[in-house]
């Protein structure tokens, strides 16, 4: 089992790398720095339900490292992390309370991706008046929330089946 679930991490890897740099090429702009859907969260959110939440935080740490050296920079990457490590640790946090669909795991995961981005900007730039920003950060990180949320459900409806047959 454990080389299967291996060889799935890998499979996710490169799909959230692949999304990603989709996202990339998506030329998205509301007028908000950084801003983005979070295709690659697809990806952690489906690994987190089927092979597993270890499995699926080792998958947001590599993403962000791949995603950092190959698109980006170390500023970005620390923007990025810092958002990925907050968000996976709330919705790890709300998967194992139970009270919450996976959907709304995703929306408490958008919204923790941009606090998180938004506390590392402040303390970078010494400034507090990003605070303007958290609300239409919340406000995006709940619409891609819901996005990706009732995508990866879709997307678990299919995949759970194939991986429980392995």
């Amino acid at each position: 089992m454990k080389n299967r679930k291996i060889a799935l991490l890998g499979l996710f890897i490169a799909l959230a790398f692949i999304l990603s740099y989709i996202e990339n090429l998506l030329p998205l702009n509301i007028g908000i720095p950084g801003a983005k859907v979070g295709l690659a969260n697809l990806a952690v959110m489906v690994a987190m339900y089927t092979i597993g939440e270890r499995e699926a935080a080792a998958l947001s740490l590599i993403r962000v490292i791949l995603v950092g050296l190959t698109f980006g920079n170390i500023s970005m990457m620390m923007y990025s992390l810092a958002g990925a490590v907050l968000s996976f640790f709330v919705m790890l946090m709300a998967k194992r309370l139970k009270i919450f669909s996976i959907c709304g795991v995703s929306v408490l995961g958008g919204v923790f991706h941009n606090i998180g981005q938004i506390i590392v900007a402040i303390l970078v730039l010494d400034t507090q008046s990003l605070l303007y920003y958290l609300p239409f950060l919340i406000a995006i990180g709940t619409i891609s929330g819901v996005i990706i949320g009732i995508v990866a459900n879709l997307i678990m409806a299919r995949v759970s089946k194939t991986i429980a047959s392995m």
